[in-house]
């Protein structure tokens, strides 16, 4: 290998173990002693976990006696975000509530992951809960992105993103809630993947949204991620939103696809040379064959006001929980109501109290309807014209994010960090598949930054991703 080991795709260190190029236990010190020499820069690490001795040998051995029928994932270092629960372990959601918090069991995700072999580096550092798009809203310091550390590598999945980039791990796994693989995948330079809602199971990761999170891969190659994807997909009984592979009827689709775009959406709020990019994009695609297909999309300028009523809302729920009494930091005040109030005001930081306070006022009574059921309605008419749209074509085509990772502190208006989503929300809520891949560069302050190209496609048209994303990549798959 000409490659350091800890720069390697998971394709290619799959390989370079097979033929006996390398061990596990090398690929694996490669890995943790870059985290170990990078971390202190990017902070993508939360914790960076000892090397499990047993685990490393059953790989080997796997690998020794299995050969090319051996899993891909095994003996193949990965990074986890922090809300994602891995058996004996913190799982923190980057949030002094549950700095404490050790899981007791694996999630669905991370026993799979294992089963198949892979190895854990640590846990990867995120907006406190999955709240944001930056990793700044971390209650633990944000992560910086390996290109200029000056600036976000996105979120909430930024330590996972920077943890990749920064080849401290050969992938890793986020959640995604309205953009957070996809957008951080875009800032780094990486593939981002958030599959149909219910392919994946949600057991054992720390919700944010029910209805809207969804586990996914982080990785530098749309072969990896979908090598991770295909470790983690299938229902479970610990999760009843999970579906079967045949729950949504099959979209048909020839070798040339058919690629919406929707100008309408694009006339305003993009960078200038991140259009150029996504249409240099589109060209290339036109090159390989595919076909161009005007879409409308009317309702989606109101997808990102219905995503802030409804992900306030589950968020406000789901967070309930975490009171001091049945969960989460517990200090004590004189009475029942300040240990209560001192749980939260210390626990929680300014983003997450924001969103816990706008999603229960949309739920109150004489707001529900105002807010709540009308954000819910949209997300109603969103698929609708999305499965009209896809008659004519297979795949949707936006740019991941309006521009290129921006400088921390930029962002500091919280209007303007939400409008980050724009391009990303509406596939969580209408429960459709979408990828990020890279489509190149721009300037910004004489530093070269990634940039990447968003494809929606049909509930359970997940491969039609990995396709049209190897296509603009170059891969074979």
């Amino acid at each position: 290998m000409t490659k350091p080991l800890n720069e390697l795709s998971i394709a290619e260190a799959a390989h370079g173990l097979r033929a006996k190029e390398f061990t596990v236990r090398e690929l694996w010190d490669a890995c943790i002693g870059a985290a170990n020499e990078r971390n202190a820069e990017l902070n993508a690490y939360l914790e960076l976990f000892a090397a499990d001795d047993a685990a490393i040998a059953a790989a080997q051995e796997r690998i020794d006696r299995e050969g090319d029928a051996a899993p891909l994932l095994c003996g193949i270092p990965l990074a986890m975000k922090d809300n994602i629960l891995i058996d004996g372990h913190v799982a923190s959601a980057s949030s002094k509530m549950l700095a404490n918090y050790t899981a007791t069991y694996d999630a669905t995700v991370t026993k799979k992951l294992k089963e198949a072999g892979a190895l854990f580096i640590g846990r990867t550092n995120m907006d406190e809960f999955a709240m944001g798009s930056s990793t700044e809203h971390s209650a633990y310091g944000s992560s910086k992105n390996p290109y200029d550390i000056s600036r976000v590598p996105g979120g909430s999945s930024g330590g996972s993103a920077s943890a990749v980039a920064g080849n401290m791990a050969l992938a890793a796994l986020g959640t995604d809630t309205g953009g957070s693989i996809r957008q951080p995948a875009a800032h780094t330079g990486l593939v981002g993947m958030k599959p149909t809602y219910g392919r994946i199971s949600r057991s054992g990761l720390i919700a944010l949204g029910s209805s809207l999170d969804q586990a996914g891969p982080l990785a530098k190659t749309v072969a990896d991620a979908k090598a991770i994807y295909d470790v983690m997909k299938g229902t479970d009984p610990l999760d009843s939103t999970t579906i079967a592979d045949d729950t949504y009827p099959l979209h048909e689709s020839g070798e040339s696809l058919r690629i919406g775009v929707p100008r309408h959406l694009l006339e305003e709020g993009l960078d200038s040379d991140v259009c150029a990019r996504f249409d240099e994009t589109l060209e290339r695609l036109t090159a390989a064959g595919h076909t161009l297909v005007d879409v409308e999309l009317p309702t989606s300028e109101y997808a990102l006001p219905a995503y802030y009523v409804i992900m306030p809302a589950e968020a406000s729920a789901n967070l309930a929980r975490f009171d001091g009494i049945r969960y989460g930091h517990a200090p004590r005040g004189k009475t029942l109501l300040e240990d209560y109030t001192k749980s939260k005001t210390e626990g929680f930081g300014p983003e997450t109290i924001r969103r816990i306070l706008l999603g229960t006022f949309v739920l109150s009574s004489g707001y529900i309807d105002a807010y709540y059921r009308k954000a819910d309605k949209t997300r109603g008419v969103l698929r609708a014209e999305y499965d009209a749209a896809f008659t004519s074509c297979d795949v949707i085509a936006f740019p991941t994010t309006p521009s290129p990772a921006f400088r921390f502190g930029e962002k500091s208006d919280p209007v303007s960090m939400y409008l980050e989503d724009i391009f990303t929300v509406t596939a969580n809520l209408t429960g459709m598949p979408a990828i990020s891949v890279p489509m190149g560069m721009v300037e910004r302050d004489g530093t070269q930054l990634p940039t990447g190209i968003h494809f929606t496609a049909p509930h359970g048209a997940d491969d039609l991703l990995f396709k049209i994303g190897a296509v603009v990549t170059g891969e074979t798959l």
